[in-house]
């Protein structure tokens, strides 16, 4: 009873090995095409925005990544050659299916012969020079701020960047499980095309411009993460090594150690001098250059200071806490003195008007150079404890400040710590801002509000160390 139907099965493959190897093969050009119109995001944001001026100017731009699909797509078209070799033909379909398919993958090689020639004549003479002139003038504040653009990008280097970067072997997924890596750069990038451009125009190969003022402006802004580069980041004349762990902690870093060209101050000293305050550049996180810990001397009356001493915290968690964040305008002092207590601190801050990167790194400790609009390069469930201070202020939409408190209790662990330190806004808004604290439905360990005095203003501090909940 089995044998003819198995007889009648296989009197069915010839006929239908036609229609399927058809559809494999239309569904592979369709995906070609699909690929060559740049429907992939990063794709789509940059080369539809540079299509009209790129006609305007007689030039036709095609997308780099076009060679390798369409080699990707004449491998599989030679898979199907194989396959229809090795079968064994019953009917005169068959054959002429194949010499159709053979005739696809001719057009296919003349087709990738002359994209071929065509990207050889477009990039003869460039010497491998991005197609944005160099102009490392100032940006327009207001085009980077307000977003006013013109939404045209010309630079080849931001094209090369964003392109599909398909595996050395085309067709096979690598570790990462895809076939190509497509390269990201953020959202609000095309909001201000003429700096990304700037920020794009460099040689290959050759020193980077001094340019990371405009870099962090275009990240505050939103375009972030930014495009990397594939030049060299400029560094001090007359570096020095860096002081030994023991000692660097709490010492001033070397003057040669800091490349100043963008500060207001140029030496370290005008940091910390009294004879510039005002001057310096900066004013969150006034005395954060100097080195010391008189800012955690703190006083014990409680009805006067929103502060608590960090041996208070952590003797909450005794012996739990090993990993955490500082989310805050920082030189590292708060993890200075974390790491003298055998915890690794994360200090998470940007270059608001002085070097507090480099103060950090010279430190002996980690800086997270990170803008507070993006995500945290942390997996979820994995930090002990967020510590943030003089960041989390009455500035702050309540929209923003969800997505910011969302994004903290992802990263820490159950019953990992968060110490919200110092939040100060005006009195009438504090409930406003305590409801979104407690729609985390943290346990309260720690919790204080106290009058800010150091301002007419009607204003409190809040400082809690709330304990993160376990959640099924």
């Amino acid at each position: 009873m089995q044998k003819p139907s198995v007889s009648k099965s296989r009197k069915w493959l010839p006929a239908a090995l036609p229609v399927m190897l058809c559809l494999c093969v239309l569904g592979s050009i369709l995906m070609a095409a699909i690929l060559s119109s740049n429907i992939f995001y990063s794709q789509l944001l940059f080369r539809s925005t540079t299509s009209m001026a790129s006609v305007s100017r007689g030039q036709l731009i095609l997308p780099h990544s076009l060679l390798n699909q369409i080699a990707d797509l004449q491998s599989q078209v030679g898979v199907l050659l194989e396959q229809l070799h090795g079968a064994s033909a019953e009917s005169k379909a068959l054959t002429t299916f194949a010499d159709q398919l053979l005739h696809i993958a001719t057009s296919l090689d003349k087709f990738a012969e002359a994209l071929s020639d065509f990207y050889d004549s477009s990039s003869s003479g460039t010497n491998e020079v991005s197609s944005v002139d160099e102009d490392f003038s100032d940006p327009d504040e207001s085009e980077i701020n307000q977003g006013s653009d013109t939404h045209s990008f010309n630079s080849g280097e931001l094209h090369n960047f964003t392109a599909l970067k398909p595996n050395r072997l085309i067709g096979k997924k690598n570790f990462l499980g895809v076939e190509a890596i497509s390269p990201t750069v953020g959202l609000l990038c095309a909001n201000m095309a003429s700096n990304v451009n700037r920020f794009m125009g460099y040689k290959i190969y050759r020193m980077c411009p001094d340019d990371w003022d405009i870099a962090q402006k275009l990240m505050i802004s939103g375009c972030d993460p930014l495009p990397r580069r594939r030049c060299f980041s400029k560094t001090p004349p007359r570096y020095s090594k860096p002081l030994p762990i023991n000692s660097s902690l709490w010492s001033q870093p070397a003057d040669t150690n800091i490349m100043w060209s963008h500060y207001k101050c140029k030496d370290y000293s005008c940091l910390v001098s009294n004879g510039t305050i005002g001057k310096r550049g900066f004013f969150k996180c006034s005395n954060c250059f100097d080195l010391s810990k008189r800012g955690w001397e703190i006083p014990t009356n409680e009805s006067t200071s929103a502060e608590f001493t960090i041996d208070e915290v952590l003797r909450l968690k005794p012996g739990e806490i090993r990993i955490g964040l500082d989310f805050s305008p920082t030189t590292g002092t708060f993890a200075a003195l974390m790491k003298e207590r055998n915890v690794t601190i994360a200090s998470a801050t940007l270059n608001l008007g002085a070097p507090f990167n480099e103060v950090i790194a010279l430190r002996g400790l980690l800086p997270l150079y990170l803008s507070i609009g993006s995500r945290l390069p942390f997996f979820d469930n994995t930090l002990d404890i967020v510590h943030s201070t003089l960041f989390l202020d009455g500035w702050m939409g309540i929209d923003l400040l969800q997505f910011v408190l969302h994004d903290w209790d992802r990263v820490l662990r159950p019953k990992g710590l968060l110490w919200v330190d110092r939040f100060f806004c005006k009195r009438d808004e504090l409930k406003m801002y305590l409801d979104e604290f407690s729609r985390l439905h943290y346990k309260m360990l720690l919790w204080r509000v106290v009058p800010k005095t150091d301002k007419l203003e009607d204003e409190s501090f809040f400082s809690a160390v709330l304990e993160k909940p376990l959640r099924s």
